[in-house]
């Protein structure tokens, strides 16, 4: 009995350790794109030990997949994956397999059946839709085009065309050649492609349907000496030499759609379904185009994964070395167990060994622990990074929004002044007191980056002094008295003692009071009111600034002293940093800093200091008082100027300014006021209302603005045939060159940069002007130009086809034409005279005369069955209109066209 239980206890322990057992049929492992299909798998598979993993390789034929996958079925694997090597011959025996409950999970190329448990790969449609739309930008939309297929009759080849035919078939100025057939490890094309290219004049762009096709095309296209000409797309993106990565970054390709192997997820789906854990049915990889734009970074990315990847793989081998120890040790202690049959003096032994098992067991799931405790840190790690980039971009985004609009305000009018000869002494004191104002901006900001970067570096220190608070704070006050008055704001203190001794710095708590005096003044309206309250509650000094300004929803108020948040309001230093600086100043102090507020209710700010000098340290006290002295802006802000009739000083057209900010907007308004008619406000909502009403000559907006942005008004204009044919020049402090590509997709006719020249923006507006005045003409003309607007095309079509449609009706005016367009009568004279430089009365008169012309040179209607079909009251007023226009009678027309 000893000797059996024995053995069944080894028996037991020999038993095997897999859970699973994934079956894998392969087309072919043959090529580095499967080759690296099956690393992405067994990589996965590493974190998996209990999976059997069985490879089967094709080797490019449907028969032997056939056989391969039956041989799966006879050894009861688990599930099943299958990248089939053809549609049509793999789908019966797929189907046999899952009739029997074998899951079965397609990977990368489909069957003709949808009988399966998933579907592992990149839309094939979409792969050959990218290329095609990259192919139609290459190509500007016309030019000749030869595609080079992948296996004949697999799903990847049929989807790939179908979608590349697509954007063909939308753009009818590419041109399919033909499609050859590129089975690249079973026979060349080479020859075929050769006599095609001789044969067929202006072939400009070869799509292969993966890297290693192209490449060859690529030779082909060498030989031919056309390889500067004929531009080649591929697909895969594999990285690695001669790799379509490679290929692009070489400049052998001009660019290759990422078609993910879909190794890694294939695992993942079916671990989930073996271990009856959610998935989907249907995993869709996705795909994106790498050329000159992005391959470095793609190609840094993947040096940076293969390095990754190397640490994972000298992990595995460690966990390897592991493992063979820890089945070592298994094995000796199996010996040991058995040899206790013959010696049982041995099992202390044996048990020792088995202890020393679990004890190895132990510290693989440590490692294995402290592995993937290691991976998800360098995840977090990477989140982290990437966020904090993210947060660093916005950040000197802004900081060059809020630097720049002063910059434009100290040099633009400085500039303009010394392009004049002669200044008019307001003018001078005007400008230069726009220039100081800005100046004093520029070094408030200045102040308040050092003082970040001393609360970044902790060098931040209070210096403080007895000082009496009731004082202190009505000379704060005092300096923004004037700024009240103006405002019509009621500013006051409330106290209810003369004097209120405190230690405090008073440089900070100076630029704290500043801080939020000058924020309630920036969204209090003018004639509301702004209260300083000073008490004391729990042997503390409580000060309270109260405004009833527009206030904060919750997510600002809890926010409000977030380094760099703004809300949804457009972000200023004043807001993003120092209500942020203000909360470091007062706790230095030791005190605290609060804010409730609601929307539409106003905002109170209450701050507790307490009171005595106990909270202090000895080197926190000096003599020395500072304090800070900051230019309050008492200028009351610009109102908007409202459309002026226009005189003939200012017939030059009119423009629309769109500029949050008042001085800006005001020199603006000033300077183009003198030869152009001006209409200014402060934000895009408003801006559209007035375009709308008015029909601009020319829109010049900002692109920072509250609420909708610049690039959000100029797609608005652009894609409203209403406005579509307005120019609109973007002003800006961004100057990259993505932010440019950026306006220029938004429909913007030009991007200027802040700070700019008064003269250069001049003059770019009037050659805008004059260039749309040309258009206008080019449009009066019988044929549409084909590179206009479509907008206006359309239009333009739209009008004279309903204007065609209504010809006969004599009562057909512009009434009737404004109403079926869907136009107010205003909004349509607006918009023809823009494009045709005439009025609806007359292009309506135009197309009736145009119409009967026609019928008097190619018809044999008499005059009045003419004037009643072109809408003419009556023969004899179609007769005189009809002389009045062309010298000529409608007989004497016809006449002439006979005898020509």
């Amino acid at each position: 009995m000893l000797i059996l239980a024995t053995w069944w206890l080894v028996g037991g322990c020999q038993s095997s350790d897999k859970q699973f057992r994934i079956g894998f049929s392969q087309r072919t492992l043959t090529d580095t794109w499967r080759k690296s299909m099956l690393a992405s798998m067994k990589q996965e598979l590493s974190f998996h030990p209990d999976v059997e993993f069985i490879v089967k390789d094709a080797q490019g034929q449907s028969a032997t997949q056939v056989k391969q996958i039956q041989d799966l079925i006879n050894q009861r694997v688990d599930l099943l994956i299958v990248s089939p090597n053809a549609a049509q011959p793999i789908t019966p025996i797929v189907e046999r397999a899952y009739q029997l409950g074998i899951p079965i999970v397609v990977l990368d190329r489909r069957t003709a059946s949808d009988q399966y448990t998933a579907y592992v790969g990149a839309d094939n449609v979409e792969v050959g839709r990218t290329a095609g739309l990259y192919a139609n930008a290459l190509l500007k939309g016309t030019g000749n085009v030869i595609e080079i297929g992948e296996s004949p009759g697999s799903s990847a080849d049929i989807d790939r065309h179908r979608g590349f035919l697509q954007i063909l078939k939308a753009h009818p100025g590419l041109r399919l050649v033909r499609k050859l057939e590129g089975d690249w490890d079973k026979r060349s094309f080479a020859d075929e492609l050769t006599q095609l290219i001789q044969s067929t004049a202006h072939i400009q762009l070869i799509f292969a349907q993966n890297d290693r096709t192209a490449l060859k095309a690529h030779a082909v296209c060498q030989q031919l000496g056309l390889g500067q000409q004929i531009k080649i797309i591929g697909v895969d993106g594999l990285p690695g030499r001669n790799e379509g990565i490679d290929l692009v970054d070489r400049g052998i390709l001009d660019a290759t759609v990422l078609y993910p192997t879909g190794g890694k997820e294939a695992i993942r789906t079916a671990l989930a379904i073996l271990k009856k854990q959610p998935f989907r049915r249907e995993n869709r990889l996705l795909t994106t185009l790498i050329d000159s734009t992005n391959v470095r970074i793609m190609k840094l990315q993947n040096e940076k994964v293969t390095e990754q990847q190397t640490d994972i793989d000298r992990q595995n081998r460690n966990l390897e070395n592991l493992t063979k120890t820890y089945t070592s040790q298994r094995n000796t202690l199996y010996f040991t167990f058995a040899s206790l049959i013959v010696v049982l003096l041995l099992g202390g032994w044996a048990l020792y060994l088995f202890r020393s098992k679990q004890a190895a067991y132990l510290t693989l799931e440590k490692q294995n622990e402290e592995i993937r405790n290691q991976k998800n840190q360098i995840e977090a790690m990477s989140q982290q990074a990437r966020q904090a980039t993210e947060e660093k971009l916005r950040f000197y985004s802004y900081i060059s929004h809020e630097f720049n609009t002063p910059l434009s305000l100290i040099l633009i009018p400085t500039e303009d002044l010394l392009a004049k000869k002669n200044v008019a002494g307001h003018e001078l004191r005007n400008n230069m007191a726009l220039v100081q104002k800005n100046a004093y901006r520029l070094l408030r900001l200045v102040d308040q980056m050092l003082d970040l970067r001393k609360t970044d570096s902790g060098k931040q220190r209070l210096h403080t002094t007895e000082q009496n608070l009731m004082a202190f704070v009505r000379d704060i006050i005092g300096d923004f008295q004037r700024k009240a008055e103006k405002q019509r704001i009621d500013l006051q203190l409330f106290t209810d003692t003369s004097e209120l001794p405190i230690w405090i710095d008073t440089e900070k708590l100076d630029k704290v009071l500043f801080n939020l005096l000058s924020n309630a003044f920036k969204y209090t309206p003018k004639g509301g009111l702004i209260h300083v309250r000073i008490d004391t509650i729990d042997q503390q000094a409580r000060i309270q600034v109260i405004d009833n300004g527009e206030g904060m929803t919750p997510d600002e108020k809890h926010h409000a002293f977030d380094l760099f948040y703004s809300g949804s309001q457009p972000f200023n230093l004043a807001k993003g940093i120092g209500l942020a600086m203000s909360l470091e100043f007062i706790q230095l102090h030791r005190g605290d800093i609060s804010v409730s507020s609601e929307k539409g209710q106003g905002t109170t700010f209450t701050i507790l200091l307490p009171l005595g000098r106990d909270h202090l340290d000895a080197s926190e006290c000096t003599d020395v008082v500072s304090r800070y002295r900051p230019f309050i802006e008492t200028e009351v802000a610009a109102e908007e100027p409202t459309m002026l009739p226009l005189s003939p000083s200012r017939s030059a057209g009119t423009v629309l300014v769109i500029e949050d900010n008042d001085d800006l907007r005001t020199f603006l308004t000033n300077r183009l006021g003198a030869e152009f008619e001006v209409i200014a406000v402060t934000s895009a909502e408003t801006g559209w209302e007035r375009i709308l009403e008015t029909i601009p000559d020319l829109i010049l907006s900002d692109i920072m603005l509250p609420g909708m942005d610049g690039m959000q008004l100029t797609q608005r204009v652009k894609t409203d045939w209403r406005t579509s044919h307005i120019p609109v020049v973007l002003l800006t402090a961004k100057n990259q060159i993505e932010q440019h590509i950026e306006g220029t997709r938004a429909g913007a006719d030009l991007y200027l940069t802040k700070p700019f020249n008064t003269t250069y923006l001049l003059e770019t507006i009037r050659t805008t002007l004059a260039n749309r005045r040309k258009q206008q003409q080019r449009f009066a003309t019988d044929s549409l130009p084909s590179g206009e607007n479509k907008q206006d095309r359309k239009f333009l079509n739209d009008l004279t086809a309903l204007i065609e449609k209504h010809i006969g009706d004599s009562s057909f005016g512009v009434e009737k034409l404004s109403r079926e367009m869907g136009l107010s009568r205003v909004q349509l004279y607006r918009k023809v005279q823009a494009l045709l430089d005439k009025n609806v009365m007359d292009y309506l008169t135009e197309v009736r005369l145009k119409k009967a012309k026609h019928l008097l040179r190619d018809s044999t209607k008499n005059v009045s069955e003419i004037a009643e079909q072109t809408g003419f009251s009556s023969p004899t007023y179609f007769t005189t209109f009809f002389k009045q226009h062309t010298g000529k009678t409608p007989s004497e027309f016809r006449r002439s066209q006979v005898s020509a």
